[in-house]
């Protein structure tokens, strides 16, 4: 967490900071990354960075729970609009989280990054800081769906979703340098999706 010094700066100047860290972490490797060029991103003093973070580390972490808060905020606001059956909603659901990404881009990039890249040197710790965030929002995309009539046990067919919706999206965060852009990725996920929900709906519903 940034030190308390961080907090006295006016709201331009830690906005400033936030963004050069963005764009670095965005566009490099967290090993790759140099705090010198945030610094000069930022119009800051060379020194002063790390009068407000312990170490790139700290930074690195600050600017990563920003903007998956950021994320959350938005999508939960997104989510509150949504009607839908269990499976439509899903699907709705998906095509909102990739408009995000791509009215986001150096935000996705980030999140793809510190995912994808199991080179990093802080990659585990990335993975395991945010497991209990990504499984605790999965709940509520579900629990906020309309679930008809179900076949099977709910809580057993909700983990076959959260796991297929997971697998799914680690498969395509893998992928996404193979793709020109985003877009792509979006149409390719959402219809691979589709196929899914569709072999789904046939075994869980009555």
């Amino acid at each position: 967490m940034p030190k308390e010094l961080f907090y006295e700066l006016d709201m331009d100047k830690r906005n400033r900071i936030i963004n050069a860290g963005l764009s670095e972490f965005a566009r490099y490797s967290y090993n790759e990354a140099s705090t010198n060029s945030i610094v000069k991103k930022a119009s800051i003093g060379k020194g002063s960075l790390f009068k407000y973070f312990i170490n790139k580390e700290d930074l690195y972490f600050y600017i990563l729970d920003y903007i998956i808060d950021d994320f959350i905020k938005d999508l939960k606001d997104e989510l509150s609009k949504l009607k839908g059956e269990l499976f439509q909603f899903i699907l709705k659901y998906a095509e909102i989280e990739f408009n995000w990404y791509i009215k986001n881009i150096d935000k996705y990039n980030l999140i793809n990054r510190a995912f994808n890249d199991d080179n990093s040197s802080i990659y585990k710790k990335t993975v395991e800081r945010y497991k209990l965030t990504g499984l605790s929002f999965y709940n509520n995309i579900i629990e906020s769906a309309e679930i008809q009539k179900l076949r099977w046990d709910r809580e057993r067919i909700l983990n076959i979703i959260r796991w297929v919706l997971e697998g799914l999206n680690e498969k395509f965060i893998k992928e996404a340098d193979g793709y020109s852009n985003i877009n792509d990725i979006k149409d390719c996920y959402i219809r691979e999706l589709g196929e899914y929900i569709e072999i789904l709906k046939k075994g869980m519903y009555d």
